[in-house]
């Protein structure tokens, strides 16, 4: 009967919903809405061809599309999916059992650390030094370090000015920082294809909000063009931020 409606059914609905919600919220991350948008169309169409009408010749070609259809949208959005899982594996409750098991404890990095990354992005700023510095969280960022020159040094403000130096052969690159050391610099980002990002904002930007929509990195930009200081965290900007502004961000919980 259509009015015996339980508990365990408004639960299914909630988390249909809640997936509809988070697999619309990647693909507009990624650029890709329209896609998301064709998707649910085509799923309107099977299920009103299939289940409303059950015109049987139809139906069955649409059958065929759809199983078809789910491999092809794991190869097309592997990226999404691969991003979705280590959210999912990363998520503070996640991580506690993770360390159950492996007996690894989580290393934040602290203010002590956080100092010395606020006084070069400072100092750079004064100067007009671009720079990009991404401090790795909860998922790590391997990947990203394997596209840069290893460095496994300790966080010091001298290092990070030389690094980002003008006539730096790594100044071009973004500088991750992990586990309280700088584990490497001259790395390449994902760059975001996010259409709302202001014109003004160049490549730099680009990049930080590319790897803050990938992972839960805070990425701190500094402007070679304006000296402003920025920082992109969970695919959102803080734009025109002040020392104080930006130890609070950087140093906030990150669980």
């Amino acid at each position: 009967m259509f009015f015996d409606f339980s508990l365990k059914d408004f639960i299914d609905i909630l988390l249909v919903a809640f997936l509809l919600y988070y697999t619309y919220k990647l693909m507009k991350a990624s650029g890709s809405i329209n896609v998301f948008a064709g998707i649910l169309v085509f799923i309107l169409i099977w299920l009103v061809v299939s289940q409303v009408l059950e015109m049987k010749l139809l139906g069955s070609i649409f059958d065929k599309l759809v199983s078809v259809g789910v491999l092809a949208l794991i190869v097309l959005f592997q990226e999404e999916i691969r991003r979705f899982l280590l959210t999912l594996g990363s998520h503070r409750h996640a991580n506690v059992l993770v360390r159950f098991f492996t007996g690894n404890k989580q290393e934040k990095t602290g203010h002590e650390d956080i100092m010395p990354i606020v006084m070069a992005c400072l100092s750079m700023s004064k100067q007009k030094v671009g720079a990009l510095i991404v401090i790795e969280h909860s998922m790590p960022l391997d990947d990203v370090v394997r596209t840069g020159e290893l460095i496994d040094a300790n966080i010091n403000q001298r290092l990070i000015e030389n690094i980002f130096f003008k006539n730096s052969p790594l100044h071009d690159g973004a500088m991750v920082v992990s586990k309280k050391r700088i584990k490497a610099a001259g790395c390449i980002l994902p760059v975001s294809h996010n259409l709302d990002i202001p014109k003004e904002l160049g490549l730099r930007h680009r990049a930080a909000l590319g790897i803050s929509q990938a992972s839960d990195a805070h990425a701190v930009i500094v402007s070679e063009e304006t000296g402003g200081i920025s920082v992109a965290y969970k695919g959102q900007f803080h734009l025109h931020l002040t020392a104080e502004e930006l130890e609070s961000l950087l140093t906030q919980d990150n669980g």
